[in-house]
């Protein structure tokens, strides 16, 4: 996980353009989270992560594939910063039939990094 790109409000962009795999956007919320991969030992290290994500989720959740774990992602985000997207970065989001649980998922990977980078900076 250490050629992650930065997180930035293109790295935002990005994955709601879809220019972002989903592995890429998954790692980047496990990183966010505090999970490391320690390959010396092929094993997650968790000690980092905050016990209400460790004591669910051991090792990281797959957040596209999960719709529990999004829906934990989304509760997560603070109630000030559930519409940056659309507040700091004018996103409008996606038009109806262009889209579905996968962009959803996305978006709230991406909402959740976003209200990440504003607690943190």
């Amino acid at each position: 996980m250490s050629n992650l790109p930065s997180l930035t409000t293109e790295t935002i962009w990005a994955i709601l353009n879809e220019e972002i795999d989903d592995a890429t956007v998954n790692q980047l919320v496990w990183h966010s989270l505090g999970y490391r991969y320690d390959s010396s030992t092929e094993q997650w290290d968790n000690t980092q992560v905050a016990s209400e994500w460790r004591d669910e989720y051991p090792e990281p959740p797959h957040f596209i594939e999960s719709r529990p774990a999004t829906v934990k992602l989304t509760r997560s985000i603070p109630p000030e910063n559930k519409q940056l997207l659309k507040e700091k970065l004018g996103f409008k989001g996606y038009k109806i039939g262009e889209f579905g649980p996968r962009q959803t998922r996305r978006a709230t990977a991406a909402n959740w990094l976003l209200s990440f980078m504003q607690q943190t900076n």
